[in-house]
């Protein structure tokens, strides 16, 4: 096998198969095994040392061997070198134990009493590979009808199905969790100050020319009444941003400027501005809008109000 393997091919052979299979079973998660773990690099290094050391060491022994051996032994060793892959011994070997077939010297026996327009028939046995293959089948068939048809197990309907709603599931979850997956379904008002001056800062670089620094108004409407033209609340506000006004005159649609959790944060900073009174406001344009989803008690009146509205189109 070394002549039609030789160590310029064996080595890498081996040593890529190894490095393949650490960095299969190795979970190193975004990173290369070899990379996030240093050890991995110096057993992959120590492992080629030896891998080249091993082939070197057997080189060597070989040569000393070849020069102890007979002229006889030399001559066969060169004759058995100069065989081609077909012709090896090995290889003759191994199909014989897979097919079994008899020598042509003994077709005679094998003759049978048929003859068909001079075509005749020998009594060959199977190859042991398709013996062996049709029990295999067998046995795989039973298993299968006892796994599927008498205990009941998933069959691959069944298993995509199951698998298609656990992909559902993990998508909803993963969803929760994405800010730049965010929607107007699933924005949620923020009111910690970190988030409120981020959006300040993205409304005066965005939408102060339209709205003044204040929210007053000024091209756009007055952003600190309590009337919005496309309704109000955190998920009207955010589907407003996102897509646009009204058409042909209302705002640019952002979606392509702002990511979702910019656009989530400017929302929230907007609503903040409501009742802050600016001096010389815009006239108030649109409807009142209220939350219809609030309750209405005192106690509401003082509390952050969840915005559950469905999004006004």
């Amino acid at each position: 096998m070394k002549k039609f393997f030789p160590v310029y091919v064996r080595v890498p052979l081996i040593f890529f198969i190894v490095f393949a299979l650490m960095e299969y079973f190795i979970d190193s998660g975004d990173k290369p095994a070899f990379i996030k773990y240093p050890m991995v690099s110096v057993f992959l290094f120590v492992f080629l040392f030896i891998l080249i050391a091993i082939e070197v060491t057997l080189s060597a022994v070989n040569r000393v061997m070849y020069q102890l051996m007979s002229p006889e032994e030399k001559a066969k060793l060169e004759y058995e070198n100069s065989l081609s892959f077909k012709e090896s011994t090995w290889f003759k070997d191994l199909m014989h134990k897979l097919t079994k077939t008899e020598p042509m010297s003994k077709e005679a026996d094998l003759l049978m009493d048929h003859d068909y327009d001079g075509i005749k028939e020998l009594d060959n046995n199977l190859p042991p590979w398709w013996v062996y293959l049709f029990y295999i089948c067998i046995i795989f068939g039973v298993i299968y009808v006892v796994r599927y048809d008498v205990l009941g197990a998933d069959d691959q309907e069944m298993e995509l199905k199951k698998e298609m709603a656990q992909a559902k599931i993990d998508v909803e979850e993963y969803l929760k969790t994405a800010p730049d997956l965010m929607d107007e379904k699933t924005v949620v008002l923020l009111t910690d100050e970190p988030s409120l001056a981020s959006g300040k800062e993205i409304f005066t670089t965005n939408c102060a020319a339209c709205h003044r620094a204040d929210g007053g108004g000024q091209i756009g409407p007055n952003l600190t009444d309590d009337r919005w033209i496309l309704g109000g609340g955190i998920k009207n506000l955010f589907h407003t941003i996102t897509n646009g006004g009204r058409d042909g005159k209302g705002m640019i649609a952002w979606k392509g400027t702002l990511k979702p959790k910019e656009i989530q944060k400017v929302a929230s900073y907007i609503l903040s501005l409501q009742g802050s009174n600016p001096k010389d406001p815009k006239e108030a344009e649109g409807e009142v809008w209220v939350d219809e989803s609030a309750p209405i008690n005192d106690a509401s009146s003082a509390a952050p109000k969840k915005d559950t509205t469905e999004v006004k189109k």
